[in-house]
């Protein structure tokens, strides 16, 4: 199981459940985390012909395609399924969930709440989950005839830091929106952290939505409204779809494709526009 950074709370239940689905069926779980290699892709190349493990369940869409198709490709046939970020126009074996419908129904929510000056807190600029949050959001204000306004979308790489450093660019508009989807929890936290330190709280004079539903946005102040991610089935899912190639009860030739659906959780986050900036 190869991970983009394991230090990312976003993984830790999708791993548990892929342990627990791998040892029920008598498997053993190897973890690589990527965030360490220089050539990711070529690391796991390596890694899997040198016979340490029988499968790939890859949740990293940004590594070099033709590298990982010559991996599932005769000679080695290595059997691979992608999970939580699809590799468009790879072929390969995806369990993933409705990143850009998901998006959409955040938007939605702001805009059913009132709020017609919506920004968007961006992930990595070349992260594919990034880029459908950004085409969900896209499609809700196109949809309710409102503005895609390119100095309302906000910087940012998934990191809590990230959202922070937001938040400062954000107290620097002339005109301000006064809600923001963010495309994850981490960069939304840190957005609102930074936002209280120059005064501005949420929800008075801020919505703010965002994407996951990490352990901690219940808990946070104020309670995160959130798309819930199905990451525990989403792990669950993706373990048999890969034991499954192993054991050759899917057909490998016949490409398999899962999309599960997020759900919106509304809590303390968001409400109606008290004040437009």
């Amino acid at each position: 199981m190869a991970l983009p950074d394991i230090r990312n709370s976003f993984f830790s239940s999708i791993l548990d459940a892929v342990e627990r689905e791998a040892t029920n069926r008598g498997y053993g779980v190897l973890v690589a985390n990527l965030f360490l290699a220089q050539a990711p892709a070529q690391r796991l190349q390596e890694y899997m012909l040198s016979n340490r493990a029988d499968g790939l369940l890859l949740l990293d869409g940004s590594l070099d395609v033709p590298t990982l198709q010559s991996l599932a490709m005769p000679p080695y046939a290595v059997p691979l399924v992608v999970a939580c970020e699809e590799i468009p126009n790879s072929g390969f074996h995806t369990v993933l969930t409705d990143n850009v419908r998901a998006a959409e129904r955040a938007t939605r929510h702001l805009i059913d709440l009132g709020h017609r000056n919506i920004g968007h807190l961006l992930g990595p600029e070349h992260n594919v989950v990034a880029r459908d949050r950004l085409a969900g959001f896209s499609a809700a204000l196109r949809m309710s005839n409102l503005p895609l306004r390119q100095d309302w979308l906000l910087r940012g790489n998934f990191e809590m830091e990230s959202g922070f450093a937001s938040a400062a660019h954000f107290m620097s508009m002339n005109e301000r929106p006064s809600a923001v989807f963010a495309a994850n929890d981490e960069s939304a936290i840190g957005f609102l952290s930074g936002l209280r330190q120059h005064g501005i709280e949420c929800p008075r004079d801020i919505s703010v939505v965002g994407f996951d539903d990490l352990g901690v946005a219940a808990h946070y102040t104020p309670p995160l409204t959130t798309m819930r991610q199905p990451r525990e089935m989403l792990g669950r899912m993706a373990a048999e779809a890969l034991m499954d190639l192993l054991e050759q009860v899917e057909p490998r030739q016949r490409q398999l494709r899962i999309v599960l659906n997020s759900e919106l959780i509304v809590r303390e986050s968001t409400g109606h526009p008290h004040s437009e900036f």
